[in-house]
């Protein structure tokens, strides 16, 4: 809860003013609770000093505020939701933060029970993060945490009810037997309707998967189970095993959701697309099945249609951001993002597409899929099916008077040609590869068949990005000065010198608001902007490694670089650095190159990058 401090110094006051206490045994109660930052009102309640409701009394009467008894009230928090335009009035994790729960809107007014109703400035906020007029009413903190419980995870408590009631289901299924596509079974789905097992099941899976912010959700079949894992923050997480009976009807209800999977086809992959609105929020799902051993491997990636950012709010380093600004200034030429699935590419590609979007350009985008919607863009899905490809698509474009031409991703020779041929004819072209960083890049496009000359005179930008975790800013703390890794560690990993000087780090610690002691993720992205030295190397035929180097020398911040000023800054951890990124040692010999003879003055050039 926020300002324990100020509550338990007023409270402390209040209980000594009345008289109820006994100070041998409540002064090391609050000597105790400032310590441990813990509520006083919490202790007390446990020592028996004094009994909850009392306690909520007292505190009312002196605040001039009602109390209220929790426990006896059920919050609707559906019924809050649609009375606030499908949305929370405050989300979960705001709630316990601040130790409140909205109970009920009348017009313009929120009841909202609090633990501290002497604190006006988080009321005044929470009145502005409410957008109504905030009555409080005093509760205590046992009873706000339980309730906000119970009322927030209530899909969560029905989708265990469910599951100990299918429990035994499997017990006389034939798991051996190969059994055919049923369309009878998926009849009887759709007209079961919100009854049917596994339309409870997708739907408490989804709003499970919203709710704690997941990007995927994957559906995986085994001999005697199905287990659902969701993807937070980039790890994934199991969240429960469902009866094997319930895989086909599952599989069956989302391919209905799309409407455009085929029920009836298990044998070969197949993609749809779901529009949902859950726990308030907007979502498309991209979705795909893939035939396995035991059946049909269901994997969602969920798009938050209000995550689409300004390219000020990717929060990149200042010298990244000055780079990409340039590049999408350029009239023409090219703007490459690159990294692995998952890495946030896409979210990047159309923070700079919101940047160059103006009345005044064409902006048009070749997309499979297409992702976001916006407005103001003209957006074209690709269908193989139908002989719309990326490379025919894009050439029909070019004939629709572009300025500016976003390709979800070069897949293939003929597109890249294209792409480059666009970039040399006048105009900005955005799009997205698959290699491991930004000077790798070039190489690759050359493999793929484009001339050295062509690269160096097309290539503005090259992004290389990865997602790393954000420490939860809830529990982090100092990591202790015995726990820190040696200077010769910290120069090995990338510090310069002058950073391990005074080098203050943090430490994942974990609590109800987060996953393991992370919170939400951030981008650590590489910049390589195209310079004269770059082109000289690349038209000579340069290695990656000659152009890292180069790149390195003229400015370029590298993935490992990005983690680490994170690092000092307290925003994440060294191990959540070295897991997603590896050193800038560009010259350092392979491990089994060395033999009995590894110089010292080879050892010495190896580590330079890193103590430069």
């Amino acid at each position: 809860m926020a300002n324990v401090t100020g509550y338990n110094r007023k409270l402390a006051s209040l209980l000594r003013k009345a008289g109820l206490v006994d100070e041998a045994t409540f002064a090391p109660l609050v000597e105790k609770a400032n310590k441990e930052g813990a509520l006083l009102a919490s202790l007390v309640v446990a020592d028996k000093i004094l009994d909850e409701l009392t306690l909520i009394g007292l505190v009312s009467e002196d605040s001039g505020w009602p109390p209220l008894d929790l426990d006896k009230l059920k919050v609707d928090i559906e019924e809050l939701r649609s009375m606030n335009k499908g949305a929370d009035l405050l989300p979960e994790d705001a709630c316990k933060f601040h130790g409140v729960l909205p109970i009920a809107i009348a017009g313009d007014h929120a009841t909202v029970a609090v633990v501290n109703p002497y604190d006006v400035v988080a009321l005044d906020n929470l009145k502005l993060q409410i957008g109504r007029q905030v009555i409080p009413v005093v509760s205590s903190e046992r009873a706000i945490l339980k309730a906000i419980e119970q009322s927030f995870h209530a899909q969560d408590k029905a989708m265990e009810q469910m599951m100990e009631d299918m429990k035994g289901i499997d017990d006389d299924v034939d798991l051996d037997k190969k059994k055919q596509p049923d369309e009878k079974d998926d009849a009887a789905l759709e007209s079961d309707g919100d009854d049917a097992p596994a339309v409870k099941a997708v739907k408490a899976i989804l709003s499970m998967a919203i709710k704690r912010g997941a990007s995927d959700i994957h559906i995986e079949p085994y001999e005697k189970k199905v287990r659902i894992r969701l993807r937070i923050d980039g790890v994934l997480q199991e969240v429960m095993e469902l009866p094997k009976k319930l895989e086909r009807s599952l599989c069956s209800r989302v391919k209905i959701m799309t409407d455009t999977m085929n029920i009836a086809e298990r044998g070969k992959p197949q993609d749809g697309r779901i529009s949902v609105s859950m726990e308030g929020k907007k979502c498309d799902i991209r979705v795909n099945s893939l035939p396995l051993v035991w059946g049909e491997k269901i994997c969602m990636r969920l798009l938050a249609k209000g995550n689409l950012k300004d390219m000020k709010e990717l929060n990149l380093e200042p010298e990244v951001f000055d780079i990409l600004s340039r590049g999408l200034s350029a009239p023409q030429g090219m703007v490459l993002v690159t990294g692995p699935t998952g890495s946030g590419k896409s979210t990047t590609l159309y923070s700079c597409l919101k940047t160059v979007m103006t009345p005044e350009e064409n902006v048009n985008t070749v997309e499979d899929p297409v992702e976001y919607e916006l407005e103001g863009i003209n957006q074209c899905h690709v269908n193989p099916k139908r002989g719309l490809t990326f490379a025919s698509a894009l050439r029909a474009l070019l004939r629709q008077d572009p300025d500016t031409v976003m390709i979800g991703e070069i897949r293939d020779q003929e597109t890249i040609e294209i792409a480059v041929k666009a970039a040399l004819t006048g105009h900005l072209v955005l799009s997205t590869l698959h290699t491991n960083d930004a000077p790798s890049t070039i190489t690759r496009i050359i493999d793929m068949g484009i001339e050295p000359l062509m690269v160096a005179s097309t290539v503005n930008v090259v992004l290389a990005q990865r997602l790393g975790r954000r420490l939860c800013s809830n529990c982090k703390t100092d990591l202790p000065k015995d726990e820190y890794p040696d200077r010769q560690q910290l120069l090995h990993m990338g510090f310069k010198p002058e950073d391990v000087e005074g080098l203050q780090l943090k430490k994942a610690v974990g609590c109800s608001l987060c996953n393991g002691g992370y919170k939400g993720r951030f981008a650590l992205v590489e910049c390589l902007e195209m310079n004269d030295r770059l082109r000289k190397i690349i038209i000579g035929g340069g290695s990656d490694i000659e152009i890292r180097k180069v790149a390195l020398e003229t400015g370029m911040i590298s993935l490992r670089r990005a983690g680490l000023l994170n690092v000092m800054r307290g925003v994440t951890t060294i191990e959540e650095i070295i897991r997603n990124t590896v050193g800038d040692e560009v010259e350092k010999p392979p491990k089994q190159a060395k033999t009995e003879g590894a110089s010292e003055s080879g050892e010495a050039e190896a580590a330079k990058p890193a103590a430069e």
